[in-house]
């Protein structure tokens, strides 16, 4: 994963301020950014436009944001002689991207409205804007976080889920954050887009028994046993650029990529949910829109803390 250039850090740690109030509200830059919206949407489709995968990328920017210390920037910030960044964090190092798209789009909020739009409320908004560009549900975001003047390299550590976690420690993880476990097996729907490196999933397909064996076999080839870490394969094999229920039916044919993928639907709690999901892709939009909201409102900074 490139790091930004030191000057266009400085840049974007300026511009990243915001306003005042207390309370996040879907009309917070109404007056002050009223053209914000539509200058994220316009950046983000041509971010996908020219990369289908960003689309996914820009959605993990937000959850790996959220999950260490609120949704509050603090996934942006570079290492420096007085700040550990989260970008070297194990769930984000050569992994987490999309930080250029990120920054042009600050680049052009700024010209529109100086100093006003937090880093944190950008990667909400591109985040639902991401989803819908790849063919999801769409949802009011909350706008008014400040960004954070720190990261935590541990926090990410451990807040982040591995792609190794049970069934027990997703929901364990979710939890810790306030949102619960149905929460969990939705927002993990977002494996619907995206890819994964070989070295989070190898362990899967060479060891585990609930994997489909064409499915396994498949994989081998991108990611040998002892070599290829950085190759890249999909989460979702069949669709891997849309944004449906798909992931869920892999699910039910045990051709879940990673290990946590395939917990949720492995004889235990989660079953019935991803069943429900796996035929009735307007509930999982729904269920899915609404827990996004909900995520994008965990421990955000508003009024005076933050920047």
């Amino acid at each position: 994963m490139a790091k930004f250039a030191n000057f266009l850090v400085s840049i974007t740690l300026f511009l990243c301020s915001t306003a005042v109030n207390a309370q996040l509200s879907s009309t917070f830059y109404s007056s002050s950014c009223p053209n914000l919206l539509s200058t994220v949407k316009s950046a983000v489709k041509q971010a996908v436009a020219n990369e289908k995968r960003m689309g996914a990328s820009l959605v993990r920017l937000h959850f790996h944001d959220c999950f260490v210390n609120g949704c509050d920037g603090s996934i942006l910030l570079d290492d420096s002689s007085s700040l550990t960044g989260e970008k070297t964090a194990q769930p984000n190092a050569n992994s987490a991207r999309g930080f250029n798209v990120i920054d042009t789009i600050k680049t052009q909020v700024e010209a529109a409205c100086s100093g006003v739009v937090s880093c944190a409320d950008i990667l909400a908004i591109a985040a639902r804007d991401s989803v819908v560009e790849l063919g999801g549900p769409t949802w009011t975001v909350q706008l008014g976080r400040r960004d954070s003047k720190s990261a935590s390299l541990s926090g990410a550590n451990s807040n982040i889920p591995a792609p190794t976690s049970s069934l027990s420690s997703l929901i364990s993880s979710f939890s810790n954050q306030g949102l619960s476990t149905k929460d969990m097996i939705v927002l993990s729907g977002a494996h619907t887009i995206g890819q994964a490196r070989c070295t989070s999933f190898r362990t899967r397909i060479y060891n585990e028994s609930n994997i489909d064996t064409t499915f396994a076999s498949s994989l081998k080839s991108n990611c040998p046993s002892s070599s290829g870490d950085n190759n890249l394969s999909p989460l979702d094999l069949q669709t891997p650029t849309t944004f449906d229920n798909n992931y869920y039916k892999n699910l039910r044919s045990q051709k879940g990529l990673l290990h946590s993928d395939q917990q949720l639907f492995n004889g235990g709690s989660a079953d019935s949910q991803v069943t429900t999901y796996s035929s009735n892709q307007n509930t999982f939009f729904s269920d899915f829109a609404a827990a996004m909201v909900k995520m994008g409102n965990i421990s955000p900074l508003t009024g005076s803390n933050g920047e």
